[in-house]
């Protein structure tokens, strides 16, 4: 309390290192941090939140709102991106997964250091809406479902959108808003482990190009009756 007394914008770290300079006393920033929560102490500081000049964010409401079911291809697709280390590197894996039949129907994959965040997810999401074009769906709805990541909320990602795509996004620090990506982001990476031995493979973009080729066309999944994504909308005459 003396220290806080003389030093109103003093944060915890600050007011333990000057108590350890004056007393010789041994103890953790973090013991600091719990008296001064005991105490309400609290430093006084303005806070200066950096922006990058011309970044501006959009937040959207979760339109899915916990129903996950669709009616049609191209309804309601989630994305999201998951990292991994393969070989002393770190990639970011950016996937659009349709919720109609769980179909990856657009990814893409690169150094996590190979650049700016956004222009590094500008290909799958061209990937994805050139994908809606392709198959007919140019002129239906789409909902695309995200979190609140940075890369999701720039104004540069969402003015890229077209093709009648409507922004939906969980609420933040909420996975449950997306449970179906979350859930197979993470047997996904359970199985390139496991069954496409990742660890031994010297080109990751082909591994992840097989991968993603047995996941739509050869990976049974039991809430599609037991057939790949793409065998099960093929026989309902979808494309």
């Amino acid at each position: 309390m003396e220290v806080y007394d003389k030093h109103n914008i003093y944060g915890y770290r600050n007011i333990a290192k000057n108590i350890r300079n004056q007393t010789g006393l041994v103890f953790s920033d973090w013991l600091c941090h719990q008296c001064c929560k005991d105490l309400k102490i609290k430093s006084k500081a303005r806070k200066n939140w950096f922006k990058k000049p011309g970044e501006e964010h959009e937040i959207y409401p979760n339109l899915l709102n916990g129903d996950f079911t669709s009616s049609r291809p191209f309804e309601k697709v989630c994305t999201d991106t998951t990292t991994f280390h393969h070989h002393g590197k770190t990639y970011d894996w950016n996937i659009y997964l349709d919720l109609f039949n769980n179909e990856i129907v657009a990814y893409d994959l690169r150094s996590s250091k190979s650049g700016n965040g956004v222009t590094n997810h500008f290909m799958a999401l061209n990937r994805f809406q050139e994908e809606k074009q392709k198959r007919g769906y140019k002129d239906q709805v789409t909902i695309l479902h995200s979190d609140q990541g940075s890369i999701y909320t720039s104004r540069a990602f969402n003015a890229r959108l077209h093709y009648n795509i409507r922004r939906s996004m969980s609420r933040r620090g909420t996975p449950t808003d997306n449970p179906v990506l979350e859930s197979i982001n993470g047997w996904i990476k359970n199985e390139l482990t496991i069954d496409f031995d990742m660890k031994n493979t010297k080109d990751i973009h082909k591994l992840i190009r097989d991968y993603v080729k047995y996941y739509n066309q050869s990976r049974l999944a039991s809430a599609l009756q037991y057939k790949s994504p793409i065998q099960y909308r093929s026989e309902l005459g979808l494309n």
